[in-house]
């Protein structure tokens, strides 16, 4: 039943895509902000087959801490969900991406319609240094930069340690960090698949000023993010792996 139920799922989530997609395309010719209300009609249909078809729900907390124009936001990542979710959950985001992904149809298109922010893995350092510099662009109109400093998707209880390019964004960018923890794997796998019914937490937690050295500002965000990722699962039994966290 439960595969059963995800593969329904996955047919109304992706089908959805093509059907906004179809109907979206031409918007592409107009403003950024018709790309982004077509995008929210979609997204609250998605979530509308996600409460009753996988028995999923969401809710956001902490939104207090969301800082007034540019800021750097790391979450903790555990599903595809949260790459879609974020685009309705904040303001305006520019979140950052796999390259590869802005090929995808649809998806693609309106990803970089909208502003975000693609990086090809490996590209070395000509990569990282046109992320930082439109990171800090994004920044400087106001806009919430995201990134998941794990760098992939991880299990729920796993916590290993953030990839250097948050650090090179913190410094960049001169603007708070807003941690963010979430249990999204303990009611979703990687790509949207439910694992059991239930709601997932997004939780912003308090920003951590610009001005931190690397190692002080890496050592924060970490223990920040899944002290509060440890809180939310805990609820469900689950509990972190000493081998990660050493």
């Amino acid at each position: 039943m439960r595969l059963l139920r995800s593969l329904i799922f996955y047919i109304w989530m992706y089908g959805l895509m093509v059907v906004f997609g179809l109907i979206g395309t031409p918007l592409l010719l107009g403003p950024r902000s018709w790309a982004r209300k077509i995008l929210r009609v979609y997204l609250k249909v998605v979530w509308f087959g996600m409460r009753w078809i996988l028995g999923v729900t969401f809710e956001v907390r902490g939104r207090e801490h969301l800082t007034t124009g540019g800021a750097l936001v790391a979450s903790k990542h555990m599903s595809m969900w949260e790459t879609l979710a974020f685009w309705e959950i904040l303001p305006d985001p520019a979140i950052i991406l796999k390259r590869s992904l802005i090929y995808m149809p649809f998806f693609g298109w309106f990803a970089v319609k909208l502003g975000n922010i693609s990086i090809d893995r490996k590209g070395g350092g000509k990569a990282l240094k046109g992320m930082l510099r439109d990171a800090a662009t994004r920044g400087s109109e106001g806009r919430q930069v995201l990134i998941f400093p794990e760098g992939t998707r991880v299990e729920p209880g796993e916590s290993p340690e953030f990839k250097p390019g948050i650090a090179g964004l913190y410094k960049s960018m001169n603007k708070p960090c807003i941690p963010v923890a979430l249990n999204s794997g303990v009611h979703l796998q990687t790509y949207c698949g439910l694992r059991k019914p239930g709601r997932i937490v997004v939780e912003f937690l308090d920003p951590i000023a610009p001005g931190l050295d690397k190692a002080s500002f890496m050592r924060e965000l970490h223990a920040r993010i899944n002290l509060a990722t440890d809180g939310l699962l805990a609820v469900d039994g689950i509990t972190s792996d000493p081998e990660e966290q050493a």
